[in-house]
């Protein structure tokens, strides 16, 4: 499919972005051709690590000593004046609402003193854009594309058709893959985050140690059904604190007994975020051919001698993409359907401030625009994205 190339005056175009959704405070400035300027990175982990997790106050408390320095120093680096921007954007939802609206209010604030056009970002559509952020001189991911999102907050599987055309076919009904790394890790007596923590506990683990059960793997309604998409942790969760209690405290201490639970949590996490991708990746294919049939657009893949080019792709994004088991198992569900598999380089997995600049980007160069006066909002669904007109840099 070809890739068509941004028009000459978008390429050139800059955008101060801030992100705030959580618990990093994050500010970039990015050009339309893909280069990041500058992406600043305040993470807030040792705040809330003796929490176990992220405490909505603490966060919100931490991004309003931070914000200014982050976007200072992000400005500073990028060596872009004020004036050259083209926009302000920043990241109004979904999220934690202390976080959110520091984040907005700043970037608003900025927007009227240096007469910019503010520009609202949707958190997942940032996630989602976020692998076409690439260097100038790399070829961009053509739409459409399959996106698994995997974050702390977010599980979704979604059918990417453009910017602002976005549908969701499968979403967690509980406990984001995240929020499980998390707390999984906790029962092992692991730092926060989970993620990182189960990943690098698992390396010297058996993932075969012991059997936990896949998620929904059994009724009521057909839950592995090739059409349901859905996610759920719930059950993995308890799980493993099940076992760790028939373990007992003393076992579950023992470096190599961490090591073998970690590798069976993380090995059955990538099992079923690779099911349900295999799953997505066969419907995804029937769509793409039959749209191509219906266009005229015959390649190798109607005849089974498809080149790399013929090949749509099924990306991975959010923080959980980084985890290089569940990579290589959502890689290999992606070939068995002729798929390529993406993800983003690891500091655009987890949440930054480039991605909500590229997402504002995306949209200045297509003539998209953002809703009117839009508020901060805890819960955005993708679906609901609305063109009603650029918000005013008074706002």
């Amino acid at each position: 499919m070809p890739i068509t190339p941004a028009p000459a005056a978008a390429k050139s175009e800059l955008v101060l972005a801030i992100e705030t959704s959580c618990d990093e405070t994050a500010a970039a400035v990015v050009r339309g051709d893909g280069t990041i300027l500058s992406n600043v990175i305040f993470s807030q982990i040792a705040i809330h690590q003796p929490w176990s997790g992220v405490v909505p106050d603490l966060a919100a408390r931490a991004h309003l000593d931070q914000i200014d320095l982050v976007v200072a120093q992000a400005m500073r680096e990028s060596g872009v004046e004020p004036s050259a921007l083209t926009a302000i954007a920043a990241t109004v939802g979904p999220g934690l609402v202390g976080g959110l609206l520091i984040g907005s209010q700043f970037g608003k604030t900025l927007a009227y003193a240096w007469n910019k056009p503010f520009c609202p970002i949707n958190h997942l559509e940032a996630h989602a854009l976020s692998p076409r952020l690439t260097p100038p001189n790399q070829p961009r991911i053509p739409f459409p594309y399959l996106l698994l999102l995997t974050s702390g907050g977010h599980c979704q599987l979604l059918l990417v058709r453009g910017v602002g055309d976005y549908e969701r076919w499968g979403t967690t009904l509980d406990d984001a893959v995240g929020e499980a790394f998390d707390k999984s890790a906790r029962l092992l007596g692991l730092p926060y985050p989970g993620g990182p923590a189960i990943e690098a506990a698992a390396v010297g683990g058996n993932p075969n140690a012991y059997r936990l059960p896949q998620p929904l793997s059994r009724p009521p309604n057909q839950p592995n059904s090739p059409e349901n998409f859905d996610f759920s942790f719930s059950g993995l969760k308890t799980a493993m604190r099940r076992l760790t209690q028939e373990l007992g405290a003393e076992v579950v201490q023992q470096p190599q007994v961490v090591a073998d639970l970690a590798a069976s949590f993380q090995a059955t996490v990538a099992q079923f975020l690779a099911r349900r991708a295999q799953q997505a990746a066969a419907r995804f294919m029937k769509h793409y051919q039959t749209e191509r049939q219906a266009a005229g657009q015959q390649t190798g893949l109607e005849e089974g001698r498809a080149t790399p080019d013929d090949q749509p792709y099924l990306v991975m994004a959010g923080g959980v993409a980084a985890n290089q088991t569940i990579r290589q198992a959502v890689t290999a569900a992606a070939a068995k359907h002729g798929m390529r598999f993406h993800a983003p380089p690891m500091v655009l997995c987890t949440d930054n401030a480039a991605m909500v600049g590229w997402a504002a980007l995306e949209r200045l160069i297509v003539g998209k625009s953002w809703p009117a006066n839009q508020v901060v909002r805890p819960r955005w669904p993708l679906s609901e994205l609305g063109d009603s007109g650029r918000t005013a840099a008074t706002a």
